[in-house]
């Protein structure tokens, strides 16, 4: 089993808060965002394109 040092851990966790706020900023705002889903970039949100939807 791999160890993450603490260091390392605080930055995950400080880029997966603000990678959530971004999203949940955007959703407020009614933009569509671009995430990686099952190996290919997909857009979310009631604006996305439709040759991007999930």
């Amino acid at each position: 089993m791999t160890t993450i040092r603490p260091e390392t851990q605080q930055m995950l966790d400080c880029l997966q808060k603000v990678a959530a706020e971004t999203l949940e900023r955007k959703r407020r705002l009614g933009h569509y965002a671009i995430i990686w889903r099952d190996g290919k970039a997909v857009a979310i949100g009631e604006d996305a394109p439709d040759n991007l939807k999930a």
